[in-house]
């Protein structure tokens, strides 16, 4: 990732012209296209880059040019209306929402992009619901209103169903599919026409049409009455029958998306080079800037004591710095790792030193950067509300909070999701053993949802990630980037294991050998969990049978024999383990007695408590045309896929279903030569449920 010389970057924005927003969309509804639209008529490129042609700019790694799709998220700064707007644009593919949700965690506003076809998808429904997690204000665009098929209205209904939506509809199409041929702007009550000679850059506000005017002002007074509904003053207005001034309704839109009570709706086509400039205006008049957000919270690290002690943060530049790192890069031509760093309060510099009370470590900025794509362009500074890059740290990882150490602050961290698929790897050749490690710690280090460790019994390593495709990339990565050729097992699945029925054991590490010998004893309950709950660990010792000192050491080898499991390396999930009683010697007893105690009663437990083991379901949604969907029902039948639900749509079927994470290998390929690749289907976690009685996992039997 090259850094530009010469001229820097002396544009700082005031707070209140900056827009960080997130371009967000379920795969293949137009989202990368849109951005490099963004790009083009905020004159930030100078020409117009295509998925299917390979030479988009956000889509910048080879893998994300060869399969068309967005892999890692990918941040820029574009200029509209005296306004920076920061963009992330992030992946549309189960396998990488991980990026969706470190993304969101910095943004200020989103744009939700929606197929005109197919309206809202199952991946629209999970970024929807990560957006309401971090309530960040939402503008809908409909695109692809060339597309045969597509109907607005429909998507419109959707939004308002499917995603609980209040939305305010501020445009409506100039005909659709074939016949789309521009957008009448309910605000402007206008019709917008785009000129193809200039790539859509000129565009001209017309009348509307007589034959089109009445169902306009019938849509423009369903958007009043939908802005009435939130706003007081534009109610009083619409019920007098006063003209509502453009300004006003503008305004209320704004109050009404920033408080999370509607979200605007536009429309368009991007790959036509229609919608594109009005999208940018709602970006900016309807989107919130830094200074509408809330005072960030955090915790101060040094006063807590056990106590979290709220620190509240302006978004102001004046403010004592604190920022979050969202994304590390790792690049062998520059000085330590890249962080794409949100900078919520103060104001930092090149050169200075920075803190990041998470790891205790003071980090120096070798540089600023302001990103776009896979260049960055050196900055002398960035404020409150800025999103860059730092160069140059070396502890920091993502989800870190970084601060002035003279005013430290942790705030609310990333969630990673666990890993679910796995591989065992090996180098080609020898030579490249002790590589291999070094490379892994790397791509670990940049992607939080990848991991590797080292099978002891079989001395394999093994990786792990998202899905099939996420592990592929890694792969492919390995050798493009770090000419580190590999050979790959079949994917596995990451099962886990956990018991059914309460137990209490004890553990005992007793050994005399000549001089000060070891001794630990526990006595602990065990019992089951609701899914999802990990291991989880407490004491009730009364009267100091077991000294405070060793509670970490039990609790540490609780923890080490969970991972482990009991059998095949299964991990032990969801459970509660109480430390009840046990003994100590005032001489021999230790930390590592009291741990390997603790790992004797936890497996014995595991072992008394009716063990079963657990396999990783997805839910599954499948489109297929009618003629096909015998063939699709059996085959996922076959596969263990339980149907949860069958809607016929316009001459396709739309089955939803559960599927083993274990039968789901092949799949696609499978799906793509019964509907003759007519068919598309979208996959994600669901849970992990008991594996039937009798079946064979990896390692043995359930």
């Amino acid at each position: 990732m090259p850094i530009t010389g010469g001229k820097k970057d002396a544009v700082v924005a005031e707070k209140e012209g900056i827009r960080n927003i997130g371009i967000l969309a379920h795969i293949d509804a137009g989202k990368t296209t849109t951005t490099e639209r963004i790009l083009y008529y905020t004159g930030r490129n100078y020409k117009i880059g295509e998925v299917h042609s390979g030479d988009t700019v956000m889509d910048f790694m080879p893998e994300e040019r060869e399969r068309g799709i967005t892999i890692t998220s990918a941040a820029t700064s574009c200029y509209w209306r005296d306004h920076i707007v920061n963009i992330i644009d992030t992946p549309g593919h189960i396998d990488f929402s991980v990026e969706v949700e470190r993304s969101l965690r910095v943004l200020d506003g989103a744009v939700m992009v929606l197929c005109g076809v197919a309206g809202v998808q199952p991946q629209t429904e999970k970024v929807w619901h990560q957006i309401r997690k971090f309530r960040i204000p939402t503008i809908f665009f409909v695109n692809k209103m060339d597309r045969r098929g597509a109907d607005f209205n429909r998507d419109v209904d959707m939004i308002r169903k499917r995603l609980g939506v209040k939305p305010v509809v501020t445009q409506m199409p100039f005909g659709e599919g074939p016949d789309f041929a521009g957008i009448i702007d309910l605000l402007l009550m206008k019709l917008l026409v785009y000129e193809g000679e200039t790539l859509g850059k000129v565009y001209k506000a017309m009348d509307i049409p007589a034959d089109w005017l009445e169902r306009a002002m019938s849509a423009r007074e369903t958007m009043l009455e939908a802005i009435a509904e939130i706003d007081d003053a534009i109610a009083q207005a619409f019920l007098d029958g006063h003209d509502i001034p453009m300004e006003d309704l503008i305004a209320a839109i704004r109050r009404g998306t920033i408080a999370g009570e509607i979200s605007p709706v536009v429309l368009g086509s991007a790959f036509k080079n229609k919608g594109v400039q009005r999208l940018m205006d709602g970006v900016v008049d309807f989107l919130p800037a830094p200074e509408d957000l809330e005072p960030i919270k955090g915790i101060d690290p040094e006063k807590s004591n056990g106590k979290p002690v709220e620190v509240l943060r302006d978004h102001s530049p004046d403010e004592p710095f604190a920022g979050l790192a969202f994304k590390i890069i790792h690049d062998k031509h520059l000085q330590g790792d890249t962080a794409f760093v949100r900078v919520y309060s103060g104001t930092i510099r090149a050169k200075e030193k920075i803190y990041n009370p998470v790891k205790n470590k003071v980090e120096r900025i070798a540089r600023l950067v302001r990103i776009h794509a896979d260049n960055m362009t050196s900055i002398d500074e960035a404020k409150a509300g800025d999103i860059v890059g730092i160069v140059g740290l070396k502890y920091t990882l993502t989800g870190d909070t970084l601060c002035d150490q003279q005013h430290p602050v942790i705030l609310e961290t990333i969630e990673i999701p666990k890993p679910v698929v796995e591989i065992a790897v090996e180098p080609e050749t020898r030579e490249q053993e002790s590589k291999l490690f070094e490379v892994l710690d790397k791509v670990t280090r940049e992607d939080p949802s990848f991991n590797y460790r080292t099978n002891e019994e079989t001395n394999q390593t093994i990786v792990s990630g998202m899905g099939e495709l996420h592990l592929s990339v890694i792969l492919s990565r390995l050798k493009r980037e770090f000419g580190l050729s590999v050979r790959s097992g079949k994917p596995r699945v990451a099962y886990r294991q956990t018991i059914r029925r309460a137990v209490r054991t004890e553990g005992k590490y007793i050994r005399q050998s000549g001089g000060r010998g070891q001794y630990g004893h526990v006595v602990i309950d065990v019992e089951p969990l609701e899914r999802g709950a990990g291991v989880k660990f407490e004491e009730r010792i009364v009267g100091g049978v077991v000294p405070r000192e060793f509670f970490p050491a039990v609790q540490k080898g609780i923890e080490e024999a969970a991972m482990v499991g009991i059998n095949a390396e299964i991990p032990v999930v969801d459970v509660k383990v109480t430390l009840v009683d046990g003994s100590f010697h005032t001489v021999d007893s230790s930390e590592l007695a009291f741990k390997v105690a603790a790992s004797k009663a936890f497996k014995q437990a595991v072992q008394q408590g009716s063990p079963v083991v657990l396999e990783p379901v997805m839910q599954l949604e499948v489109v297929v045309p009618d003629e096909y969907v015998g063939g699709v029902i059996g085959f996922l039948n076959s596969r263990r896929g339980r149907i949860t639900s069958l809607e016929s749509r316009g001459g396709v079927q739309e089955l939803k279903l559960e599927i083993p994470l274990a039968d789901t290998f092949g799949l696609a390929s499978g799906l793509r030569g019964l509907t003759k690749g007519r068919g598309t289907h979208f996959m994600r976690f669901a849970n992990y449920q008991p594996v039937p009685d009798g079946m064979i996992v990896d390692g043995g039997q359930a």
